[in-house]
């Protein structure tokens, strides 16, 4: 049995408190994160090993997150996962 943990699935969106900030975790390995009203501000690749996340963007810049008890948080940001609307 290994030591290690299963990758958390992080698959899907991922908002702000106030809705600001959007990050949509896709299951190709890419993310797109609006702003406001500014879609796709930022876009890029990420990694998961285990419940940390290893995000680079399209211009070179590198970030991390980790996820806790169900919420990303991520550099600076606390996101929480979107539940999908029924009939979506």
């Amino acid at each position: 049995m290994s030591s290690e943990a299963a990758d958390v699935n992080v698959v899907g969106m991922w908002v702000t408190a106030d809705g600001y900030i959007r990050q949509e975790l896709l299951a190709n390995g890419r993310y797109d994160e609006a702003r406001g009203d500014r879609r796709s501000a930022y876009t890029g690749r990420y990694t998961v090993t285990g419940a940390h996340l290893d995000y680079v963007d399209d211009t070179g810049f590198t970030a991390t997150g980790d996820i806790r008890d169900g919420v990303l948080y991520h550099e600076h940001l606390v996101l929480y996962r979107e539940e999908p609307h029924p009939g979506a």
